[in-house]
């Protein structure tokens, strides 16, 4: 495993202590733990190591996902990593950011990924997007990215949206973007190039505006959850999802172990989906008042999800997993962020 470019991919980014951490606790298939560093990684071994990373990352942030990885699961069992989900604002005027999904999508697309599907969310005014590994669908993580639609709130509401993003940098540099257009070009990079790429991708899953107003955020929180939680989480993973065998099971031995977790498993309509999550823990975050001062205010952070899913036979006759989503149980999914307090 050492001697894997994924290892040591992870290990420039996070150090060799959580590198080991992480591969510990997580699954990577043997065939991605099969490629040596020689020289070269290509998108999959890249894709691969940046979803490592980011599930670091989310540890870092979620104590209660944290305590699950270390304390709740059996220590000989590996997670299978299933998606990590991520909000965007579709607004012409991110200041230096691409609208929409595209601050996202843009970064997958060079590491081999493809949209897969929509997900219209007409309750939360957000349309999401699955997009899905083409060397591994299975096995490397899927992106889930959703776009919350301000022209269908109000006019105060898209005032306050203006306010809180018209701030926004673009954390793509010129060096990045030509590693990116040579990988989606090659397919492969150069391990020193591929390293900067893990680092400085991940480092583009996070807020790039100033921090709101508190004004803002309040008119932003009473229309929209989801938006508020924009305004101070950013670009961030909002979950990770963590691919179980029996995820009604686990919800049950969940509740008893004490998480604070959704009431109920959510049922996609096929039947084939199953879902469920722990509540978002709490974090404080600095916004500007009425002044120069600042408020320091307790807001939803981000969270864990469990998903289950069966498989399902496609048109060529062959049974695969369904690796689809389904609007209804993400909606309520997206409802762990409901805010934390005024």
């Amino acid at each position: 495993m050492k001697t894997s470019a994924v290892f040591q991919l992870l290990t420039y980014v996070v150090g060799e202590e959580d590198a080991n951490d992480v591969m510990a606790h997580v699954a990577v298939d043997a065939s991605l733990l099969d490629k040596p560093v020689r020289g070269l990684a290509d998108r999959a071994t890249i894709a691969q190591t940046l979803a490592l990373v980011l599930f670091h990352d989310l540890l870092r942030r979620v104590p209660a996902a944290k305590r699950y990885v270390h304390e709740f699961k059996p220590r000989h069992e590996k997670l299978v990593l299933d998606h990590g989900a991520v909000r965007t604002v579709k607004l012409q005027g991110m200041g230096a950011l691409p609208c929409g999904e595209v601050a996202v999508t843009r970064l997958l697309k060079p590491l081999g990924y493809a949209f897969a599907a929509e997900y219209p969310l007409p309750a939360l005014k957000m349309t999401g997007r699955s997009y899905r590994h083409m060397d591994f669908p299975e096995q490397i993580p899927q992106f889930f990215v959703s776009e919350i639609l301000p022209e269908l709130f109000s006019a105060p509401f898209q005032m306050a949206v203006t306010n809180t993003f018209a701030s926004s940098h673009d954390p793509v540099s010129d060096k990045l973007q030509s590693q990116l257009d040579a990988l989606e070009s090659r397919g492969v990079l150069e391990f020193h190039d591929a390293a900067d790429v893990v680092l400085r991708v991940a480092r583009c899953f996070d807020r790039q505006h100033e921090l709101p107003k508190f004004e803002d955020y309040t008119s932003l929180l009473d229309e929209s959850a989801e938006m508020g939680w924009i305004a101070t989480e950013g670009n961030t993973f909002n979950h990770i999802t963590i691919r179980v065998s029996d995820v009604t099971s686990l919800h049950a031995s969940l509740v008893e172990g004490g998480y604070a977790i959704k009431p109920e498993v959510e049922i996609s309509s096929s039947g084939n989906v199953l879902q469920t999550a722990l509540l978002a823990d709490s974090v404080s975050r600095r916004l500007k008042g009425a002044t120069s001062s600042y408020i320091e205010h307790t807001v939803p952070g981000s969270f864990c999800e469990f998903i289950q899913r069966k498989g399902a036979r496609g048109n060529d006759g062959v049974e695969r997993l369904d690796l689809g989503f389904d609007s209804g149980n993400a909606t309520a999914i997206f409802k762990m962020t409901t805010a934390a307090g005024r």
